[in-house]
């Protein structure tokens, strides 16, 4: 037990909504201990250029412990969650430690859902960590070495078959850059292929790309993918996946890359709550993000499920969860003052989503615009929201370096380089 006579604040998660609550409580006269499974923030909206070797992982991470230095009222502790009790308010972690809390944030985040088919993970992984993010890169630059090897023309195109399982903004982000390799990064870098002849191919389920957006956009994005030499396939789910190709409709497709960026589910750590749930394991939360009959349990990010004013869920994305977080340190705030604070609103601001080079569509609140403004747009917003002077300026060399020559600096292969991609990786570069 702790001496220190200061309300003590926990924090599960050190991604946006964990992140925003611990600094917007750096003057506050609380103790708080931050914990998250890894070391690091890591900025999700740029995973997928890590994933498709256009930026290092370190370019869209930062250590938590470094981003917090300054904040002598925090404690991180690496480590993950595994046990809460909310009646004798504390949490336990995986080696068996029980740390007590007067208030509590769960921020733990979404993982992959597979809609009942979580066999198809191993051959269609999804991207929502680094250590995704390395796997799909591993898989990709794989598929064009073992292309290149094979002297049977089915193989070969099987190899250089690519299929994105999702038409939201990752899938869209996903596809559009893997157009863009195999058209030009890659070109006269090979002997046996010609790697322009692969077949980059988006899945979408239901009847358009990006839901979230616009119709008008939707189609504008739609006509940018195929300008960039995507096949955008919508209207038909995929019925199968496996090592070998998937199946869409009643036809089998081989394909050794599969990419899954279809579905999300809250973390794990929603069901250690006794607490009603939506269909994705999100925690149905009151309207100051507080669980139903736990005031003393705030849960923000991907892992709350509420409803904006309009009826409709509040998105998870990452200004979202920022919001969330913000509004978690101040609700702390009030109750430390025995004040009350009013219902968290969500501030929508719009969407964006890049879709290659000189490519994305914008939605600024009514405002619409696509192709280079867009683009240009989210390069400028991406960069100014990157944690830290150094990634900021990492990135703006990266990708003006990568507009002018087309090519890819991070392209190695890290860890097995197996047809499945089991191997494990052994470097974040």
């Amino acid at each position: 037990m702790s001496n220190d006579p200061r309300k003590h604040v926990v924090i599960v998660g050190g991604g946006f909504g964990g992140l925003w609550t611990t600094r917007a409580l750096a003057s506050a006269d609380v103790r708080i201990t931050l914990i998250d499974r890894r070391n690091h923030h890591l900025f999700q909206p740029l995973l997928y250029q890590v994933a498709t070797a256009g930026l290092s992982a370190p370019d869209i991470a930062a250590p938590l412990r470094h981003i917090l230095r300054k904040q002598a009222n925090v404690e991180v502790r690496l480590g993950e969650v595994v046990g809460l009790d909310a009646v004798a308010r504390s949490v336990t972690l995986a080696d068996g430690e029980v740390i007590a809390y007067d208030y509590l944030l769960l921020a733990s985040g979404a993982t992959h859902a597979y809609f009942g088919h979580d066999e198809w993970a191993r051959h269609a992984p999804g991207l929502k960590t680094l250590d995704d993010a390395l796997h799909i890169r591993r898989r990709v630059l794989t598929a064009f070495e073992r292309a290149e090897a094979s002297d049977d023309e089915a193989e070969r195109a099987a190899w250089l078959h690519f299929a994105v399982v999702g038409g939201g903004p990752t899938g869209v982000e996903l596809a559009g850059t893997l157009a863009e390799i195999a058209h030009k990064t890659l070109r006269r870098e090979f002997r046996r292929i010609d790697p322009s002849q692969a077949k980059v191919r988006l899945i979408e389920a239901g009847p358009r790309v990006l839901a979230s957006f616009p119709e008008s956009l939707s189609e504008k994005a739609r006509a940018q993918l195929q300008r960039l030499g995507v096949e955008v396939v919508t209207g038909t789910p995929v019925g199968a996946i496996g090592r070998d190709g998937y199946s869409l409709g009643a036809e089998f497709v081989p394909a050794r890359t599969v990419l899954w960026a279809a579905g999300v589910a809250a973390s794990p750590l929603g069901a250690l709550l006794d607490a009603p749930r939506d269909r994705a394991g999100r925690v149905r939360v009151e309207p100051d993000l507080t669980v139903p009959g736990y005031p003393d349990i705030f849960v923000a990010g991907d892992l709350a499920s509420i409803q904006q004013a309009n009826g409709q869920p509040v998105p998870g994305v990452a200004p979202g969860a920022k919001q969330m977080g913000s509004y978690v340190a101040r609700a702390i705030r009030a109750r430390l003052d025995g004040r009350t604070i009013e219902p968290f609103r969500y501030v929508d601001y719009g969407n964006l989503a890049t879709i290659g080079r000189r490519a994305a569509v914008v939605d600024l609140r009514g405002l619409k615009f696509s192709g280079f403004l867009a683009w240009a747009f989210w390069l400028a917003a991406h960069v100014f929201f990157l944690i830290g002077f150094r990634n900021r300026l990492i990135v703006m060399l990266n990708w003006s370096w990568a507009y002018f020559t087309y090519q890819r600096h991070a392209r190695i292969i890290f860890g097995g380089a197996g047809e499945d991609g089991d191997g494990k990786d052994d470097d974040a570069g």
